[in-house]
């Protein structure tokens, strides 16, 4: 289970590289306004907010995926707690996102199931 909840866990992280690729660099483009539904004046007008938040999404990405690193080169402990950390994160923003816009619900579960897998399956798998 420990190898499950790596790779969840990872995946997990390049869903965060590419959702901050999209806030961040393709936030105005067809495909990023197609993503998050705005229109081209919205997604203008909220261009540095995405970008700031798109980093947020990557620095979220980095700590999980150091997590895994340190823990497949056996140091546990740390990797672990990183790992935790960085899904755990992810886990919680998809939570408030649900909760505070029920009608993103689809793209809270597109975000939140990855690191709520890949957080059960490194307890059950450390346990």
């Amino acid at each position: 289970m420990l190898i499950v909840g790596l790779v969840l866990v990872g995946l997990a992280a390049l869903l965060h590289v590419y959702i901050f690729w999209l806030e961040s660099f393709a936030w105005t483009s067809a495909r990023g306004r197609a993503t998050f539904g705005t229109t081209p004046e919205d997604a203008q007008a909220t261009r540095e907010l995405a970008y700031n938040q798109g980093f947020y999404n990557l620095f979220l990405a980095l700590v999980a995926g150091a997590g895994v690193v340190l823990v497949a080169v056996d140091e546990t402990v740390v990797g672990a707690t990183m790992a935790f950390v960085g899904a755990g994160s992810m886990l919680a923003a998809a939570a408030v996102l649900l909760l505070s816009s029920p009608d993103k619900a689809r793209a809270a579960i597109t975000q939140g199931a990855l690191p709520l897998l890949g957080v059960v399956a490194l307890a059950v798998g450390l346990a």
